[in-house]
């Protein structure tokens, strides 16, 4: 009886020994995962893509440029072409203005991640937007007076990975410089709805925006 009271009491010193080390090693694992997922690789993101632009006289075909400081703050240009003469109206459109994504920093920081790396990147990307827009009417030039626009975007990563292919989509509304001084809304021209759909390429560069003596570590 001694005997076997020894044994049961070895089994289970042996079974919580083993389930100790293993809560260990997956602490440890967790612990080495990089929950940026490469985005304080560097400082600078670069992001090139295109898609279509959908509203009330479109779709447009859209080239979108955007530069990013920590992936948190920066700035975006987008050209979008109707292609043919009747396809919308306006026929080009070109935007510019911030990005501010507000979410990443602010959860890293504090450690309140999930771990999976699709999940946190689509929702460390959800950003506001707000810019200005020019625009050329169907037989007529660019406008003299840019618009204004704002927006949000949110974009799913391809890969589980800050760099790489991934899918875009922004949408908000644009107001025409006459609309925003009180004028009669008459067309969509002046006030209208957009929603872009886009596929870009991420990529994280080291530009040493804060310090140019900054030395990335080997």
């Amino acid at each position: 009886m001694s005997l076997g009271v020894i044994a049961a009491c070895s089994l289970s010193s042996a079974n919580a020994v083993a389930d100790g080390a293993a809560r260990a090693d997956e602490s440890v694992g967790r612990a080495n995962i990089d929950t940026t997922y490469g985005r304080i690789d560097g400082d600078v993101g670069v992001s090139v893509g295109a898609g279509a632009t959908f509203g009330p006289n479109a779709p447009r075909a859209a080239l979108d440029v955007r530069l990013r400081y920590l992936d948190t703050a920066g700035v975006f240009l987008t050209y979008e072409d109707g292609l043919t003469a009747t396809s919308s109206n306006p026929r080009r459109v070109v935007a510019a203005g911030l990005e501010l994504r507000p979410v990443f920093l602010s959860r890293w920081l504090s450690g309140r991640e999930w771990s999976l790396a699709r999940l946190d990147l689509f929702v460390d990307s959800v950003g506001l937007e707000i810019g200005a827009f020019v625009a050329e009417p169907v037989g007529a030039s660019f406008v003299a007076s840019p618009g204004f626009q704002a927006s949000l975007g949110l974009e799913f990563p391809i890969l589980p990975a800050a760099n790489g292919p991934w899918i875009g989509l922004h949408g908000g509304a644009r107001w025409s410089d006459e609309a925003i001084e009180g004028a009669p809304v008459s067309s969509a021209f002046d006030r209208s709805l957009f929603l872009a759909l886009t596929v870009a390429y991420h990529q994280v560069l080291g530009a040493h925006l804060v310090d140019v003596r900054d030395v990335a570590p080997r």
